[in-house]
């Protein structure tokens, strides 16, 4: 019997034993593949450790293989996520980080992806696609106490700043004078009620007279066109006189150039005839025979000699 081919078969046989429970126990010919994909969170990641969960809408697709700090950027932390291969990891999926329970085991829930969104692929140069993050509750929750906190802490400041000493005599000077209006305004009460019904009347009449006013303006809309229409019947008639007025001092003019000469001859003469008849009645006045046998003839003078016939 040859010992030595049996112990050669019995280690063959243990080898290829070993091998099959080792690749039973890592799933065999079953066994899910996975991807990696990145993920850089800007806030703390406490909780957060190896081989957490990584779920897609509540399911579970993966685990957290590696958390490291970015060298160049320490208050950045870069995630790796190895996740089943075929899980719906889209440009529009969103990485944040959520706690379970009271328990405070953190994981990270991936959200989004719509079905119009193409597939994550890796940039030009990066080793692994990279999952957009958003800020998680936690964070989102300290940031909002912060500027609240910052908030309460400016009003504080300006409270106190207006409760001064200086203002606070301030209030109560204007507080004491607001009494003193008060109890005067308290004390004039029925003066008050009558002015303000005085008003009320007044009001009243005003309307009235506004009403009443509207039919006066008709009015004297009315009165007014009228107005301006006897302008225009004015104008017309100062045209009309005008033109009167110029053949009249044409007919003037004529009458000037043409009668005024003949007429002033005519009174030449007269003025003759008046003077001739004026020294006519004088004559038969001294001698009234003269006008039946004429005059005699004048005698001659000295020297003169009488004419022979």
């Amino acid at each position: 019997m040859n010992y030595a081919l049996v112990g050669a078969f019995v280690l063959t046989l243990g080898a290829v034993l070993v091998a099959g429970l080792l690749w039973l126990a890592s799933g065999g010919a079953w066994q899910t593949q996975y991807d990696v994909y990145l993920a850089v969170e800007d806030e703390s990641v406490s909780g957060l450790n190896l081989d957490a969960p990584v779920k897609y809408s509540g399911v579970n697709v993966g685990k957290v293989q590696s958390i490291q700090l970015d060298p160049n950027h320490p208050q950045r932390v870069n995630l790796l996520f190895a996740i089943e291969r075929g899980t719906p990891v889209k440009e529009d999926t969103l990485a944040v980080l959520k706690t379970q329970g009271l328990t405070g085991i953190a994981y990270v829930e991936l959200s989004g992806g719509s079905a119009a969104s193409p597939a994550l692929r890796p940039q030009a140069g990066a080793p692994y696609p990279q999952i957009k993050t958003a800020p998680s509750l936690a964070a989102r929750l300290e940031n909002v106490l912060t500027s609240v906190l910052a908030k309460l802490d400016s009003t504080s400041n300006n409270i106190n700043a207006i409760l001064s000493p200086d203002n606070q005599a301030a209030l109560r000077s204007t507080l004491a004078d607001m009494a003193v209006v008060v109890h005067t305004v308290a004390t004039r009460k029925d003066s008050i009620d009558s002015s303000l019904s005085d008003a009320a009347t007044t009001l009243k009449n005003t309307a009235r007279a506004s009403g009443k006013l509207e039919g006066l303006a008709q009015r004297i809309g009315s009165s007014a066109d009228a107005v301006q229409k006897m302008g225009t019947e004015v104008a017309k008639t100062s045209i009309s006189t005008g033109q009167t007025v110029d053949v009249i001092g044409a007919d003037v003019k004529r009458f000037s150039a043409e009668t005024l000469p003949e007429l002033e001859r005519l009174l030449g003469e007269l003025s003759t005839l008046s003077s001739s008849l004026r020294l006519l009645s004088e004559q038969t006045r001294r001698d009234p025979s003269g006008l039946i046998f004429g005059r005699p003839p004048v005698p001659n003078g000295p020297g003169e000699l009488e004419d022979k016939p």
